[in-house]
């Protein structure tokens, strides 16, 4: 059995009933569509009790970014499987606090919340009484995440933004695709995901900082602050260059060979990280004379020859089935895989291992359950996923209501 010092290396795919981290911690949502939704389903995988402010009659928006939708026990629907992916954990709350008794009740909530998450834009909830100036007076104690396109600041504060917008201007997309196409998004939108990641670290940040102060804080988050933010070691290579990064397929812009190649049956990925791994790589390929060029010996040699180098690797690795070559490139420890579809990913043994597919019971959808993908965080041996599904639109509203005097 493990000790306290040794957490289990087998996370159960099952959520687990023990106390979580931010047990206690209470969390208004005023944010719909991605990402301050997905800030607030890190917090409630990790323990938070996050009551969701919906509009009454419609909810959120993505409810109806649909099909598909998940199906109900009783022939309709639960929303779309697009809401299920950021708001599990929650309860949620249906009113207008676009009027005066909407304005009351959600001060009430913030009167006795922790954290406060929204995503208008800048400005939008001063005319509400809503906004972090107008709250923080009666509640000193809270921490607000304000998430914008271009943050509460800046010449561009007061523009809408949007994830596909972000990737544009943040240089993702321009970095992105084909040397020979055109620029290219991610296939799932990273700038809100990651917004909403950055979001989650900087209330905890700031709850850190409450424990020794006393004192909430301002969350300030941007979609395009988030995107420039995850450029990585392209903009280093950029500052410390001055090279603007060109588009060039699924290649490495510092390592060689590190992309896909075709094989047979497929494509494959190898990813070679030093010279000794090319060695080793050629070896296996049937053509160890190619490790001796001189050309090719060190990694800048490998990098100004790319596109003849890759070419003779391609030619070889053509006359492999995928999964022989993995094999062999396993057996050598040169890192590879295969381009897996989603229904690959979630048949690999891996992630199955890792319980990164969770099913959430739920009396009211068919079949009793609700996929899900739970937070990549394992603390201690235990996977964190809350083991509450997405809620109905307002399906605590009377329940959130006596808490606070209401009912």
């Amino acid at each position: 059995m493990p000790g306290p010092s040794q957490p289990s290396a087998e996370p159960s795919a099952k959520p687990s009933a023990k106390p979580r981290p931010l047990a206690g911690l209470r969390v208004l949502e005023l944010a719909r569509i991605l990402a301050g939704p997905w800030a607030g389903q890190i917090l409630a995988d990790l323990g938070a009790d996050i009551i969701k402010v919906e509009r009454e009659g419609s909810g959120d928006d993505t409810r109806a970014w649909g099909p598909p939708f998940v199906p109900a026990a009783d022939g309709g629907h639960l929303s779309s499987a697009y809401f299920h992916c950021t708001n599990r954990g929650k309860r949620s709350i249906a009113l207008d606090f676009t009027k005066p008794e909407g304005q009351r009740i959600v001060k009430k909530l913030v009167a006795r919340s922790d954290v406060l998450i929204e995503n208008f834009k800048v400005g939008g909830l001063v005319k509400f009484g809503l906004d972090y100036q107008s709250l923080a007076p009666a509640n000193p104690r809270l921490i607000y995440c304000s998430v914008t396109g271009f943050g509460q600041t800046g010449p561009s504060a007061s523009r809408a933004g949007y994830d596909l917008m972000a990737q544009g201007i943040g240089g993702i997309m321009g970095m992105t695709g084909a040397a020979d196409g055109p620029p290219l998004r991610v296939g799932v939108p990273i700038a809100d995901i990651f917004s909403g990641v950055y979001s989650a670290v900087g209330i905890l940040a700031a709850l850190a900082r409450r424990q020794q102060t006393g004192r909430g804080g301002y969350v300030d988050t941007a979609l395009v602050d988030s995107t420039v933010g995850t450029l990585a070691f392209q903009a280093l290579n950029y500052l410390v260059s001055g090279d603007v990064p060109k588009r060039i397929g699924n290649a490495h812009p510092n390592l060689v060979p590190y992309q896909e190649f075709p094989v047979s049956d497929g494509r494959v990925i190898i990813a070679t990280g030093n010279d000794a791994q090319f060695v080793k790589l050629c070896a296996i390929l049937g053509a160890p004379e190619l490790a001796a060029v001189p050309a090719y010996r060190d990694n800048k040699g490998r990098l100004a020859h790319r596109t003849e180098l890759v070419g003779k690797l391609c030619a070889l690795t053509s006359q492999f089935k995928r999964e022989e070559l993995l094999d062999k490139l396993e057996a050598a420890t040169i890192p590879a895989g295969p381009i897996n579809d989603l229904d690959q990913v979630f048949a690999d043994p891996q992630v199955i291992h890792r319980g990164m597919k969770i099913e959430l019971d739920s009396a009211t959808a068919k079949g009793g359950k609700i996929p899900g993908i739970r937070t990549p965080i394992v603390l201690d041996g235990t996977p964190m996923a809350s083991d509450r599904p997405s809620p109905q639109l307002g399906e605590h509203t009377a329940e959130i209501l006596r808490e606070i005097g209401e009912g």
